[in-house]
């Protein structure tokens, strides 16, 4: 852009004066951040980066974050006090950068004055492509070795990333490779001076024992066991929904450590599978006489969101009529009690975990067609996508007929570019 440019750390900052500057009457008194890092930059045009502004901290000293509404707002910011100054300066002309982990902690007000711009995580294909081009070269030169001395195959690098990372960055995937590099350097020190290839087979010699066992997929063919997709904080994740019925009084039962909307989501899906036990040729006392127990395994780990219901509704309604599921299916959707899906988030990390998981078929709200142009090309050349409105056309898809195994649809690629 042909700009100067300045970091700013906001991490842990809770004086005002930070930003604001103190005034002259203090002894020691200094113009505030911003002030400095435009003498720094020596422009009155810089951009700069507020790194980690929601790590900003409020005590008696003042509040930051309140000192940063007028800096980011451009209706207001070209008459910018700094309490050293004392005179109104002009930042207008500055182009501000703020980065952040989390949205929540930072004041309403001032996200407002910003526009948010969402970073996906990386794909298993850019992070091979990272650690080849960037990090395996990098720890190399860290630890004295040579390119003949270590090559990893793609296919090691991707059982790495699979198998002893799960994130959405890089960072543990540099430390691995850092593991291997030290492994070999320690070979190459005690005289053996032959070229080391790492296969997938022996990253368990180099690294241990797996540290993520992945979800078997094959488990899923079979009656009241359906595998939902799920967003977490290391991108998207298989997870299996189980049901099973058993004589009882009519009692609906949820455990796996699920928060309230998910509660919920379990409520709406066996009241809509109530509802319709015509159409799903159920007959009425079977609900009478029968207990459910919904169960999403993991229970250690928290579970939340609206995004499992026509998961839960096609356990239920899979143990209810002892209809198998589809292998190699997943979904994902919010269910209502009319039987209609909605619209979910994190389309793109879902499907790339379905697509790391060996899933050929995935349903989607109708709603969230518009998102594939989203997901990698790759991935839309190995899964197909069906968009769908209600839980019945989900169910018609997504069950086997009685006492059939329904065999696997083929994949119609949806073809599209990915957005860059």
């Amino acid at each position: 852009m042909g700009r100067k440019f300045e970091r700013i750390s906001l991490g842990g900052m809770r004086d005002e004066a930070e930003i604001r500057g103190h005034r002259r009457t203090y002894i020691g008194a200094l113009p505030g951040r911003i002030i400095q890092s435009l003498r720094r930059a020596g422009a009155r045009n810089p951009i700069l980066m507020l790194d980690e502004v929601d790590k900003i901290g409020t005590d008696f000293r003042g509040d930051p974050a309140s000192a940063l509404l007028e800096v980011l707002d451009p209706e207001q910011n070209n008459t910018f006090a700094d309490h050293y100054l004392d005179v109104p300066f002009d930042l207008s002309s500055v182009m501000f950068i703020t980065t952040a982990n989390l949205l929540y902690p930072i004041p309403a007000v001032l996200r407002d004055r910003m526009e948010t711009i969402e970073m996906p995580g990386y794909t298993d294909l850019e992070k091979i492509q990272i650690a080849k081009r960037y990090l395996l070269p990098r720890e190399l030169e860290n630890h004295g070795l040579k390119k003949s001395n270590l090559s990893i195959t793609d296919e090691a690098m991707g059982r790495l990333l699979r198998d002893y990372t799960r994130e959405s960055g890089v960072r543990n995937l540099g430390r691995e490779v850092a593991t291997v590099c030290r492994k070999v350097a320690r070979r190459v020190a005690t005289g053996h001076d032959e070229k080391v290839t790492v296969r997938p087979d022996d990253l368990p010699e180099f690294l241990g024992p797996l540290k993520f066992i992945p979800e078997l997929v094959g488990r899923a063919a079979q009656v009241g066991v359906v595998p939902g997709l799920a967003w977490t904080s290391a991108g998207g994740d298989i997870m299996f929904i189980e049901a099973t019925i058993m004589p009882g009084k009519k009692v609906l039962t949820y455990t796996g450590h699920l928060g309230d909307v998910m509660r919920e989501s379990v409520q709406a899906a066996y009241s809509w599978v109530r509802a319709n036990h015509k159409l799903l040729k159920i007959d009425a006392k079977k609900f009478d006489q029968s207990d459910i127990h919904v169960h999403v395994p993991s229970g250690a780990t928290p579970k939340d969101g609206p995004s499992a219901g026509i998961t839960m509704a096609t356990a239920i309604a899979s143990v209810l009529t002892g209809r198998s599921v589809v292998p190699k299916l997943s979904m994902t959707g919010e269910i209502t009690l009319r039987g209609q899906v909605l619209a979910i988030g994190g389309l793109k990390e879902k499907s790339l975990a379905a697509y790391r998981a060996g899933i050929k078929t995935v349903l989607i709200p109708k709603d969230n067609e518009k998102d594939l142009i989203d997901v990698p090309a790759e991935v839309k050349e190995k899964v197909e996508f069906i968009p769908v409105a209600t839980v019945s056309e989900v169910l018609d898809l997504a069950l086997a007929p009685l006492g059939k195994k329904r065999v696997e649809r083929p994949v119609t690629p949806i073809r599209g570019k990915s957005k860059k």
